[in-house]
């Protein structure tokens, strides 16, 4: 490759072909977004100067993140970051990556906080991750404050970093535990979490660039997926206000498992809304008045 000059455009023809053989889901998309973080560009850069040739430095980076992606790497691990509710979040492999199914949670919450609310009060993310959650929710709901929890010391602080790209730091705390316990005594107006629900079965049968790279307690959760929503559930209530709701994303056939739990632990209304496939996504408990 490097003995000849590389346009965009002949780069580009050449890595789709490459990763479509090794069996890479999105070929020309994944090129695209490698060759931009490589050229730190926006991809129309890419269209409009298909005739332009790489750097000998250039070309040897963007080999690099092809080696990598060939390996299955996901893509955002390679550049570091990755879209989510139209902000730019730092990742790293300390964090899973945010899912566009997640946006779900969020748009749910952030309709909920906003019906007949003029302060949308104080909210606790769960398993923060890199914060996108909380921090898209507080992005888009001004007066909203956050506080987060997240096992891992590592993830919280890319979390922190987030707020601080973001402006957001001063309407955020972080804490660093399990679940729910390091914020008990407190009050919040919801509690959001997009926890693992993965059952411990199911691993061997993910993608690789999934269970190859992505943090696995973050994914995994029992024999049914289910061990996280039944200490959320029995939980919650008591750090909620009285007018206050618990928001969860869950995987593919949970809602009603999740939905019956909360009935048995005296919750109130339980929505359950789907994602753009038609997929039950998301739960939402309501404190019982």
């Amino acid at each position: 490759m490097a003995e000849e000059a590389w346009t965009i455009g002949k780069l580009l023809k050449w890595t789709e072909e490459y990763f479509t053989k090794a069996g890479i889901d999105t070929p020309r998309l994944d090129g695209e977004v490698l060759l931009c973080h490589v050229l730190n560009k926006e991809r129309i850069h890419l269209y409009v100067h298909f005739d332009q040739p790489l750097t000998k430095a250039e070309l040897a980076q963007f080999k690099d993140c092809i080696r990598q992606r060939v390996q299955h790497k996901p893509v955002a691990y390679i550049v570091g970051h990755k879209e989510f509710m139209g902000l730019d979040f730092n990742v790293t492999e300390d964090t899973l990556i945010p899912r566009p199914d997640t946006e779900i949670l969020v748009e749910a919450v952030i309709s909920r906080l906003q019906t007949g609310r003029e302060n949308t009060g104080i909210i606790a993310d769960i398993g923060t991750g890199t914060g996108a959650i909380c921090l898209s929710l507080l992005n888009y709901l001004t007066t909203l404050r956050a506080v987060t929890v997240d096992v891992s010391e590592k993830a919280i602080a890319v979390a922190r970093e987030n707020a601080e790209r973001l402006g957001l730091s001063e309407r955020v705390e972080f804490f660093q535990g399990d679940l729910l316990e390091p914020i008990r005594g407190r009050k919040f107006t919801a509690i959001v979490s997009n926890p693992p629900y993965i059952p411990e079965g199911d691993i061997a049968g993910l993608d690789v660039d999934v269970k190859e790279y992505e943090p696995i307690n973050a994914l995994s959760a029992g024999t049914d997926g289910l061990d996280f929503y039944r200490r959320l559930v029995a939980e919650a209530a008591d750090l909620l206000t009285e007018d206050g709701f618990l928001a969860m994303e869950v995987g593919i056939g949970q809602a009603n498992p999740v939905k019956a739990l909360g009935e048995s632990h005296g919750w109130g209304q339980c929505e359950i809304i789907k994602d753009l496939a038609g997929i039950d996504r998301v739960v939402v408990l309501w404190k019982q008045k």
